[in-house]
């Protein structure tokens, strides 16, 4: 078994940043709706990609912010 590195630390405040693309498809209130439409596509469907989008953006933010300097 190997020991764990000292210098290594998951416990950045950074990480608490993705939450966001988790909790927030579970609001059915952002989503409970017919309209608008994007495109002919109802709410849902379209905010469903936004979510995608949402947690992209959410991880690239925390692996810049976490990756180590070399």
């Amino acid at each position: 078994m190997t020991t764990p590195d000292k210098d290594r630390s998951d416990r950045s405040p950074w990480n608490w940043l993705l939450i966001i693309p988790i909790i927030l498809p579970l609001l059915p209130f952002l989503f409970n709706f017919d309209e608008p439409r994007l495109f002919g596509f109802p709410r849902f469907y379209w905010l469903q990609l936004a979510f995608i989008a949402v947690g992209v953006i959410c991880t690239t933010i925390v692996y810049q912010m976490t990756k180590r300097k070399r």
